[in-house]
């Protein structure tokens, strides 16, 4: 059996290191805002500077791996998730055939968004923070922007982990982002414009822009 190597150690670090910090602030987010939680732990306020301190760590470890690892290679990504052409909006219509490059259309959305939310999350987290002890800072929207933000993004995790772990057709992804390599047969059927093609065949080419 052949594999093809789909993500670099780069983009794996930035993948579970994003996951790591967003379980982290959803835990301790969620301690503060259930109030059950919170009467079971306690210590509320150490909760809290967990709670931030633990997004600074996140956007800085995410940044440190950015700047120590492959940023070509992470710019060299970031242009893929940001190309929408014909074969990515016929894939989001379910209009086939619609051949996949290394990522498909619904991941790069998700990528969009998960960038969104972390800028967004950075925003709104450092204003309830300093807005309890500035009111310079306080802002009716932000609790609601911040809680809506983090609904919206746990529906979006409980998605991902669906079809990473559990949906019998996609699940062998979860190979690529831990080992880095997915098998050849399984990147052709899923990602036809990235996978190489089989021995003696030419590349296919994808519907253009």
């Amino acid at each position: 059996m052949r594999y093809v190597r789909r993500f670099s150690r780069t983009e794996r670090a930035v993948h579970w290191v994003n996951a790591v910090g967003f379980f982290v602030l959803l835990g301790t987010g969620l301690i503060l805002y259930l109030p059950s939680l919170s009467i079971l732990v306690g210590r509320r306020p150490v909760v809290k500077d967990v709670h931030f301190w633990s997004g600074i760590a996140w956007v800085g470890a995410l940044a440190l791996v950015a700047l120590l690892g492959d940023r070509r290679g992470l710019l060299r990504t970031a242009r893929e998730l940001d190309s929408f052409d014909a074969d990515d909006r016929r894939w989001l219509r379910r209009l086939y055939p619609a051949p996949q490059g290394r990522f498909n259309a619904g991941q790069k959305i998700n990528a969009v968004l998960n960038a969104a939310f972390l800028v967004l999350f950075a925003v709104s987290g450092t204003l309830l923070f300093f807005g309890e002890r500035d009111t310079r800072f306080r802002f009716a929207s932000t609790v609601v922007l911040h809680d809506g933000i983090t609904l919206v993004a746990t529906v979006l995790l409980v998605g991902h982990l669906y079809l990473a772990v559990l949906h019998p057709a996609t699940r062998h992804a979860l190979r690529g982002m831990t080992l880095g390599t997915v098998r050849e047969d399984w990147a052709r059927e899923h990602h036809a414009k990235w996978a190489p093609p089989p021995a003696g065949q030419g590349r296919e080419t994808g519907g253009g822009t």
